[in-house]
């Protein structure tokens, strides 16, 4: 399991060669996750700027991370996020589980994505072509996807036993 937070460029072919390379015997499935930079609805370029305060951003993607672990059984979890200044077509967030079986990697890799969308604290901020925009908040549609796993998580069973 490993967090990386960092404004270097994420090269996920090298991401996910690593995160294969360290998996054991037991790994039956892996969902690896790119979330890309794009133009706005108008297609005009854009570009994003991401800050954090690190020790509160590890803590919780820690957190999240070895609930998802728990949650889904997975084997393994890997997290890579942007911060500074991030172009239009360019890997924000990079995403990777390994589980015994594809359900569990599928479903514990969109529910970090979830979280990440959601809660994680990062803050957001738009950069048009007049320049920087109002910070950006999460979107209603991810609040609800966010929302379905708290339901999930308060089930009788859960954690997840199918897992």
């Amino acid at each position: 399991m490993s967090i990386l937070v960092s404004a270097h460029v994420i090269d996920t072919a090298v991401c996910l060669q690593a995160f294969r390379q360290r998996q054991s015997v037991r790994c039956g499935a892996m969902v690896d996750f790119s979330g890309l930079m794009r133009q706005d609805e108008q297609g005009c370029p854009v570009a994003l700027w991401l800050e954090h305060y690190p020790s509160m951003t590890e803590r919780m993607l820690n957190e999240h991370m070895e609930q998802a672990k728990e949650c889904f059984g997975l084997l393994d979890v890997e997290v890579r996020h942007r911060i500074g200044r991030i172009e239009a077509a360019e890997v924000i967030v990079w995403v990777a589980t390994a589980a015994a079986h594809r359900r569990a990697a599928f479903e514990g890799c969109m529910y970090l994505m979830d979280y990440l969308k959601t809660e994680a604290p990062f803050w957001k901020r738009n950069i048009g072509p007049a320049g920087p925009e109002d910070w950006v908040g999460a979107r209603t549609f991810d609040a609800e996807q966010r929302r379905r796993w708290e339901r999930l998580f308060s089930m009788p069973g859960a954690p997840f036993d199918a897992y």
